[in-house]
């Protein structure tokens, strides 16, 4: 038997333009440009240019000339009321993204880069050396599989499959091998091979036609016959199979470590690079600090004034008909969105500068001095708790930001950091201990490296009570290899 209840529930939904406000928010420089440009496109009703003074007693005038028989607004149009003073209110009437902003000057260059791809580049090399067609659509296949550090992982055999497949070819791993060895002649270096051995043997012939030296011969037959004791830096084992000097080990192996292990992972990819343009800009001028947003290609934007005039048009029409209302409520959206907009960026600029001057006071000291000894630790609640902000919105602040700096650009991230006590009950940034760690890594005998226990013993002697672990974890975060791994003849 069916049972009808009545329950209550509360939920917290986001509202459009807080949504908007969001996304806006985790925007960088260069990306936020890109959305205002991609608004003022979209909306007409947003336009770049000073904000202009709306003449209300016109306005008024109008309203009242209109007469009783304009309340068509009122009385036709019952479900799209709206008060025009809501779009020419000085509130929504524009906002200033950049004071040194000039719409006649020419626009600054967004520097950005492109290159050529490696699989261009390696079929522009082998056009003139393959001689037929059927070479060429293997060829092709190849380097279109190569993977983007310039390794081919996929089997041949496979690829004579993708080829019967996909274009009706038929073809052999025989004859895809030799197609495969003109492709591993071309520069760079190594490119299409099949693992590090490989890739590595290549270089060395290459190296080898010009000159075949005895330690040339000595890399390769370490890479030939001994390249697990050479990886895993088994020099004794190798000493011993070699039958060679540790000097005259030591100088192919500082050979071998010439080569290029990712041949296609040189800037010859194809990508769009995007160089670092700060977002904000921290000012010392005697023992103060300023803060101030860097936009330099930001026009000002403002509420179209030509959308307001159409609406009062509309306002003294005396004969609404239906693509009259139609056209009004178009209108009334496309100002809905663009004050929205406004009141998004408006709200973005407050938030962003908020928040990074919360973060400059909180790290004065480094901010003057430059010092990374100087950083205290701080997380994204120390900040939401002086701002009165919501962590997840201090976070998307921090996202992807940066900031110029009289030491440097720094991403906001790099601020934020882990505490750790000293043995005096002092608290510091866990990158004061990162700092000594590498310094320590820098300074270690590379014959016989330091170990982690040694490393937290250091740390220890020079107040840092960690634990092994830890010293373990903040040296794989600053991408240092084990002692085995650094150790060196």
């Amino acid at each position: 038997m069916l049972k009808q209840t009545l329950s209550q529930k509360m939920l917290q939904k986001l509202s459009p333009q807080q949504i908007q406000f969001i996304k806006l928010l985790e925007l960088n420089s260069l990306n936020f440009e890109e959305r205002v440009e991609e608004e003022l496109i979209d909306n007409p009703a947003l336009e770049k240019g000073k904000d202009e003074d709306v003449d209300d007693d016109r306005l008024s005038d109008d309203t009242r000339d209109s007469g009783d028989d304009d309340d068509y607004m009122s009385d036709s149009m019952d479900d799209d009321l709206f008060d025009l003073s809501e779009y020419t209110n000085d509130d929504y009437g524009g906002v200033r993204l950049n004071d040194s902003y000039n719409d006649d000057d020419e626009r600054g260059p967004i520097p950005v880069v492109s290159v050529q791809s490696f699989r261009e580049n390696l079929l522009e090399q082998l056009a003139s050396t393959l001689s037929t067609e059927h070479d060429e659509i293997l060829a092709e296949q190849i380097i279109g599989t190569i993977d983007d550090d310039g390794y081919l992982r996929r089997p041949l055999k496979s690829i004579a499959n993708d080829l019967l497949f996909s274009q009706n070819v038929k073809t052999d791993e025989e004859e895809l091998s030799k197609v495969l060895k003109r492709i591993q002649q071309c520069d760079p270096a190594g490119i299409g091979a099949r693992d590090l051995r490989e890739c590595l043997l290549i270089q060395l012939e290459k190296k080898a036609r010009k000159a075949n030296t005895p330690i040339i011969k000595l890399s390769r037959d370490i890479l030939t016959d001994h390249m697990e004791d050479f990886s895993k830096k088994h020099y004794k084992k190798l000493l011993k199979k070699l039958d060679v000097n540790e000097s005259y080990l030591k100088e192919a192996i500082d050979f071998i470590t010439t080569l290029n292990p990712k041949p296609a992972g040189t800037g010859m990819e194809t990508r769009k690079t995007e160089y670092i343009i700060p977002d904000f800009i921290v000012r010392e001028e005697d023992g103060n600090l300023e803060v101030s947003l860097n936009s330099p290609n930001m026009p000002e934007l403002r509420v179209s004034q030509r959308y307001l005039e159409t609406l009062r048009g509309y306002e003294k029409s005396k004969k609404p008909d239906k693509s009259a209302k139609e056209a009004v409520q178009f209108i009334k959206q496309k100002l809905d969105s663009a004050k929205w907009f406004v009141d998004s960026v408006r709200q973005r600029q407050q938030t962003l500068l908020l928040t990074m001057n919360a973060i400059v006071n909180y790290q004065r000291e480094f901010f003057l001095t430059g010092e990374e000894t100087d950083l205290r630790p701080m997380i994204l609640k120390d900040i939401a708790e002086k701002v009165n902000l919501d962590i997840s919105t201090i976070s998307r602040v921090a996202s992807s930001k940066y900031v110029e700096t009289g030491f440097g650009i720094f991403p906001l991230k790099y601020f934020f950091s882990e505490g750790i006590t000293t043995q005096s009950g002092e608290e510091v940034s866990n990158k004061e201990v990162k700092k000594i760690l590498k310094e320590s890594i820098d300074a270690e005998d590379k014959s016989s490296p330091l170990t982690d226990g040694k490393l937290m013993e250091i740390l220890k002697e020079k107040g840092y009570p960690i634990a092994r672990r830890t010293v373990a974890k903040y040296r794989e975060q600053l991408n240092i290899p084990v002692a085995r791994l650094r150790k060196e003849l």
